[in-house]
């Protein structure tokens, strides 16, 4: 009996012993506690980085950023999608090789084949968005990120249409509806559109059908402004400002990537034209994005041009 109970009175000091242990943890002062992404997995996360114009600050205009509608991040390499022509089918949706980049700490180094070395201090504002900034000309580019599969390639080509018709050297009628009012528009064979001014300018011209891109005699030069159909964003309004000859009404409609139609309200008439001369923008020359409200104050010019 006296056995018994020693030995219930040593096992019940042993729990109350074990009970009472409390496990003390000693932390490295030199581990962080919650780790962060470092800066090319920030990159490297997003498969597409929209740039946005709108949010751009600062002096002047870095070439690269200023064509993109997007940039990619993959093994040291930068691609971008500087055309709307091909957008989603381009490089696999990324677009084309331009360059290449590095990161350290929090610094972004971008080597772009044509426009050089530019450094840049990077900001992550959010889980998908990031700023870009070049100390030189006190600039800052804000860039969205996306993953392919969700990123709207329709709706960026639509919103961006505008820069869709200057991606060919010009633009040659194949097709008149034979309903329709004839109209001193059924003459012109060629549109050009070019960079500048709003939306830009543009040429027409009345040479016969196949005549070479390069030999062209533009007849008519003046602006074309495009503007939004309401409740509709596959449909625009597009405008040609002939100068002292008076304005030319179409609806905008494309068909594919190298046609659109032209639809003629004043006479019922419908055309169709097709790209002759892409222009893959890669180099300096060429369209560069410009913000909404640097477009509003070109249509600004133009309305009292």
């Amino acid at each position: 009996m006296k056995t018994i109970k020693f030995i219930f009175g040593f096992s019940l000091v042993a729990l109350l012993f074990t009970s009472c242990y409390t496990e003390v943890i000693v932390e490295d002062p030199y581990v962080d506690p919650y780790p962060t992404a470092s800066l090319r997995e920030v990159l490297t996360g997003h498969e597409l980085w929209y740039v946005d114009i709108n949010q751009t600050t600062g002096n002047g205009y870095i070439p690269f950023l200023q064509k993109a509608f997007t940039i990619s991040f993959r093994n040291g390499t930068l691609f971008a999608n500087n055309n709307l022509v091909g957008i989603g089918d381009q490089g696999g949706g990324f677009g084309i090789d331009v360059g290449f980049f590095n990161t350290y700490d929090t610094y972004l180094d971008i080597t772009h084949d044509i426009d050089g070395f530019y450094s840049f201090e990077v900001t992550q504002l959010n889980n998908n968005k990031i700023e870009l900034y070049f100390p030189q000309q006190n600039l800052s580019y804000i860039l969205i990120g996306y993953q392919r599969s969700t990123f709207d390639y329709n709706a960026l080509f639509y919103d961006n249409i505008h820069y869709f018709l200057q991606e060919y050297i010009t633009w040659e009628k194949i097709y008149t509806s034979p309903y329709g009012s004839p109209n001193e528009f059924d003459y012109e064979n060629f549109v050009a559109f070019l960079p500048g001014g709003g939306d830009g300018n543009f040429q027409s011209s009345q040479d016969p059908n196949g005549t070479n891109i390069n030999t062209i005699y533009w007849d008519y030069t003046g602006i074309y402004n495009v503007d939004n159909v309401p409740n509709n964003r596959y449909l625009k309004y597009l405008t040609l400002d002939y100068d002292y000859l008076g304005n030319e009404y179409f609806e905008l409609s494309v068909t594919n990537d190298n046609t659109i139609e032209l639809f003629h309200e004043a006479s019922g008439t419908v055309y169709r034209f097709r790209g002759k001369g892409y222009i893959q923008y890669k180099n300096k020359d060429g369209k560069l994005r410009l913000s909404d409200a640097e477009i509003a104050k070109q249509m600004i010019k133009i309305s009292n041009f």
